[in-house]
């Protein structure tokens, strides 16, 4: 059984023991939280390359003792040559007459390969934005960390290499005809076998990643610009053109992340903070917000952690958000109010009277119907507190496992295909145009209590990241459970699975029974999974900072993580 770590100096969370203790290390030494999720994201890239890398993109929330949450939005926007028409010439679209549909390959943009590798990688730029804020909100005469320092856990591993995941090598095997067949990636990341077919490594195979190395040696010594407008970017743009990406250098020069306003939504006794969009962060603070309503309106109290009418309530609250979310999230340019305006227009379904006209809409005895169609996604989660009190709430990604597939030759860095997230037909939502940000999953949460504690808690799961992170958030403030009696408990899936149409609710198997039972009589369509932790239901984890300077950490069973503390 796994328990809570406690301590009173730093603490780290994070789905790969490997990321949570370059992290532990960072702190050791002197570093503060910023500093080590900067070494946590570093070391996450190489040791889990099938949930992130630094060709993906990146949010983050900060709290600063005395200071509001900040949030750095580090999302890509969409190549300059990347429009409808760009793809129109390459056969993907929809096309404008019937005599061009044969001619087409297909209505959306490829998932895997060259084609999808369309929107600018932003981690490396909020990783350097974060760092800036660190610098400017730090105490007069402190010195920052040397880059060269946070980063080199991250090195070492990749030039000494690390033991292959049970999870990177499942899912290599389930998708190694497409991958295998993807711009460097076979070189990669597969093996051989002895006929010389390409084969997924195995768990506990030495996975080196010399190039990467080289890659993360260079930011250290030039700079984490050097991603963008120096000589590792001029390289980068040379190689996605070449394989025929519609990326170039002038998308990775245009690039810079871009601090904004979280959202927030007020709770009984907290405030929780998200990212605004192009994140699907106004989900899980409605989820919240609605389950707090629900809970007023109807009884639910503490007793019912874990209960028919905590999951039911939970789960109508999940329908009702996720139809705001898909009415309205998309580049924040688009929205209402535009660029200025957006996050207004995003706060206005947090406000007190928005939740509750919403939660009056929720029968606590019926089922909502849910024929839906829901996002994919792979993602790490990450959060770290030091002890001056400053905590992060970190998420990274490459979009689908392994992202686009396509690996860049001399820098070894595996490019997102978050461009999936845009469509190919004009005047919807989330159109294809250049420099327009992709709608995404992604979405860290950090709460700061009223009684002067502070969490950063998330996870990975693609559609279900608000499902978790509202599970994990009520089993602790509203049920009385720990931090790791929350993430291990049973948990549950609104939609579809990767690989999967069904959009039912999966609960894991033990969940079955009297459970699974009361929520079908309820007119939920349940499916019970086979695993009792499902790798599938996301890595969650969470940090918590008290007002005594007591710090709590917890991972996710389902993960290869740990919690590290100074």
């Amino acid at each position: 059984m796994i328990h809570t770590r406690r301590g009173f100096g730093g603490a780290c969370a994070a789905p790969h023991h490997l990321a949570a203790q370059a992290g532990r290390d960072i702190l050791r030494d002197g570093g503060n939280a910023i500093e080590a999720m900067v070494a946590m994201a570093a070391t996450i890239a190489v040791v889990y390359p099938h949930m992130n890398g630094i060709g993906g993109d990146g949010f983050w929330l900060i709290k600063r003792p005395g200071l509001a949450p900040l949030a750095i939005d580090a999302c890509g926007p969409a190549a300059g040559l990347a429009s409808r028409e760009f793809y129109a010439a390459q056969g993907y679209g929809v096309a404008d007459d019937e005599a061009a549909a044969p001619l087409m390959n297909g209505d959306s943009i490829p998932s895997r390969g060259p084609l999808s590798a369309l929107t600018v990688a932003g981690t490396i730029g909020g990783w350097q934005e974060a760092l800036a804020f660190s610098a400017e909100t730090s105490a007069d005469g402190r010195s920052p960390v040397a880059l060269a320092t946070l980063l080199g856990h991250a090195i070492r591993h990749a030039n000494d290499g690390v033991a292959v995941s049970a999870s990177q090598k499942a899912l290599s095997e389930k998708h190694l005809a497409v991958l295998s067949q993807q711009p460097g990636f076979a070189e990669r990341y597969l093996g051989q076998s002895e006929s010389g077919e390409p084969i997924a490594l195995e768990e506990g195979a030495r996975l080196r990643q010399p190039a990467l190395a080289a890659t993360l040696s260079r930011l250290a010594d030039a700079g984490l610009d050097d991603f963008y407008r120096g000589e590792l970017a001029t390289r980068m743009a040379q190689e996605l053109e070449a394989g025929g990406s519609p990326l170039r250098l002038a998308d990775l020069n245009g690039y810079r992340a871009q601090r904004v306003t979280p959202l927030k939504v007020r709770l009984r006794d907290s405030e929780v903070y998200n990212l605004p969009a192009p994140t699907q962060g106004l989900a899980t603070l409605m989820i919240l917000g609605l389950y707090d309503e629900l809970s007023a309106r109807h009884g639910i109290s503490e007793a019912d952690g874990n209960t028919p009418r905590h999951l039911h309530a939970l789960i109508e609250a999940t329908k009702r958000s996720f139809l705001v979310r898909d009415s309205l999230i998309t580049s924040p340019e688009c929205l209402e109010g535009g660029l200025a305006g957006s996050v207004a227009t995003q706060q206005r379904h947090l406000a007190a009277e928005a939740l509750a006209e919403q939660a009056a809409r929720v029968d606590m005895q019926v089922a909502l119907g849910w024929p839906y169609e829901p996002a994919e996604g792979d993602t790490i989660w990450m959060g770290a507190t030091d002890s001056d009190g400053t905590t992060v709430s970190f998420i990274q990604s490459v979009y689908w496992e392994f992202g686009s597939g396509m690996v860049l030759p001399s820098s070894g860095v595996m490019w997102q295909n978050r461009g999936l997230a845009f469509d190919l037909e004009p005047d919807r939502l989330r159109s294809l145009a250049p420099g327009r940000k992709p709608f995404h999953t992604l979405n860290p949460s950090l709460a700061c209590f009223d009684d002067g504690r502070v969490m950063a808690f998330g996870t990975m799961g693609g559609e279900g990241q608000p499902q978790t992170q509202a599970a994990v958030f009520t089993r602790i403030a509203r049920h009385g459970m720990s931090l790791q009696d929350a993430i291990s408990a049973p948990r549950w899936l609104l939609g579809r699975t990767w690989g999967d149409v069904s959009t039912s609710l999966k609960l894991e198997s033990r969940l079955a029974g009297e459970m699974a039972q009361t929520l079908a009589a309820m007119g939920h369509e349940v499916e019970v999974l086979d695993e009792a932790f499902s790798d599938t239901l996301g890595h969650a984890g969470a940090v918590m900072r008290h007002p005594d300077g007591q710090v709590e950490a917890a991972h996710d069973p389902r993960s290869d993580g740990s919690a590290a503390l100074t």
